[in-house]
């Protein structure tokens, strides 16, 4: 499996999830389906059904993030040392050639983007077109607007 690339805040998010998973989530639904099977008759019980088959997502979760933990590279962009190039774990500002608008965006794994924070997957098209460039260059984005052209006002590694 190839690595899996996350920031030390994305890690932690899913190691908290896989606990919660495992101590809390899992023993609900062991609870429920022990509910469930004391009503009787299993072949028309909606509740038990239900019950198991969110068992079932529980279980694929879990054993989804740990492969994710298990593959995973943790890099801090605190300690990055990339001379100003936008690197996976940069903060990049960001202006809009057209229409001046400004942005700021963290480049970071797949499962830890959340565009209303700022925070962009690496497979993303504007992580992308931003990845090796530093402060000054363009980065041309194809939108589903049309051509983007956004200027790198900074790089930081925080």
């Amino acid at each position: 499996m190839p690595t899996i690339p996350l920031t030390q805040r994305g890690a932690e998010k899913l190691k908290e999830e896989l606990h919660r998973l495992k101590t809390v989530e899992r023993h609900a639904v062991i609870q429920a389906i022990a509910e469930a099977r004391a009503q009787g008759d299993l072949s028309e019980n909606a509740e038990y059904d239900a019950a198991k088959d969110k068992q079932g997502f529980i279980e694929g979760r879990i054993q989804e993030l740990e492969g994710k933990l298990s593959a995973a590279q943790v890099i801090d962009p605190s300690s990055l040392d990339a001379d100003g190039k936008v690197v996976f774990g940069a903060t990049v500002d960001l202006e809009d050639e057209d229409s001046g608008a400004k942005a700021t965006y963290q480049i970071v794994g797949d499962d830890e983007a959340d565009l209303k924070l700022g925070l962009i997957s690496i497979s993303s098209p504007i992580a992308r077109a931003l990845i090796g460039k530093e402060a000054g260059d363009v980065a041309e984005v194809q939108a589903p607007g049309g051509l983007k052209h956004w200027e790198i006002i900074a790089v930081r590694y925080i």
